[in-house]
């Protein structure tokens, strides 16, 4: 199999420097899971993209059309990972918009690999000292400031915490650095709001589809009574914790479930690959 990076400027051709995307991070981008030529999540995907669009005051790109570019990338890879950007363009100087926005549009896909013991055995993860601030014009979306998620990266190089958790202001936790947070607590399912800040991620919306789950704050001293923790990406599927704040799990019914659900709706994990329900 191929490693090449594949990218497509599909409206425009090139990149200027004077894209507010690149300027002001004027845009928004999604990032797919591609399996066999199938986007499971394409629908969630779509809807958030319309929904983004919407509330930014852009238009909503020739669905059809992304699609076709998005399988036409993935042509040669048995799994892959997809980012699509869309920013405003080039636009005059300063903050208002453009008179005449030309929107740029940018596929690129590339070979996906995901780590087996992962999704076997669960993840650790750290906190961060690194807080979304709240802005509820901009909470849901993934527009392209992802400042707040870079910072919080930043405070851990070792391999031993595969993710770290993020608070509000207020103190509660509201998502990992790319992945959304649920919880388990005596059967009942349970994610934090993203009314406010964080991101309404797709593989969230997936769970909150096919479960019974309520959004319900989770401040720390919570989190660590939990039966359960995991975490939802649409990339990375379902990620069982198993160490957080001197607190451990195993992988727990709910998480397998719906690692189970995800290879079901063709997003087969690593170390699942040719179980049988």
């Amino acid at each position: 199999m191929t490693t090449r990076r594949s990218v497509d400027f599909i409206d425009g051709g090139s990149l200027s420097p004077a894209d507010r995307g690149f300027t002001y991070g004027d845009g928004l981008f999604e990032t797919l899971r591609v399996r066999e030529g199938r986007v499971p999540l394409w629908s969630h995907h779509r809807n958030r993209l319309r929904d983004s669009c919407a509330r930014l005051h852009m238009s909503v790109p020739d669905e059809g059309r992304l699609f076709a570019e998005v399988i036409r990338l993935c042509d040669g890879f048995d799994d892959a990972v997809v980012r699509v950007t869309l920013s405003r363009g080039v636009g005059e100087r300063g903050y208002a918009l453009p008179a005449s926005p030309r929107q740029t549009l940018v596929v690129a896909a590339s070979p996906l690999s995901l780590d087996a013991c992962a999704y076997a055995e669960g993840i650790a993860v750290r906190l961060c000292e690194t807080r979304y601030g709240e802005q509820p014009l901009l909470a849901g979306m993934k527009h392209l400031n992802r400042l707040e998620q870079v910072l919080a990266r930043a405070e851990w190089s070792d391999t031993f915490r595969g993710e770290g958790l993020m608070r509000d202001l207020g103190g509660d936790l509201v998502s990992a650095t790319a992945a959304n947070l649920f919880a388990v607590f005596e059967g009942q399912i349970v994610t934090p709001a993203v009314d406010r800040c964080g991101v309404a991620g797709v593989a969230r919306a997936e769970v909150m589809a096919c479960r019974e789950v309520a959004v319900d704050a989770i401040p720390l001293s919570r989190l660590v009574v939990a039966d359960e923790v995991f975490l939802t990406s649409a990339v990375r599927g379902i990620l069982p914790v198993r160490a957080f704040a001197g607190r451990t799990w195993s992988p727990g019914p709910v998480a397998r479930a719906l690692q189970s659900h995800w290879r079901d709706i063709g997003l087969p994990l690593p170390w699942m690959e040719g179980s049988q329900s």
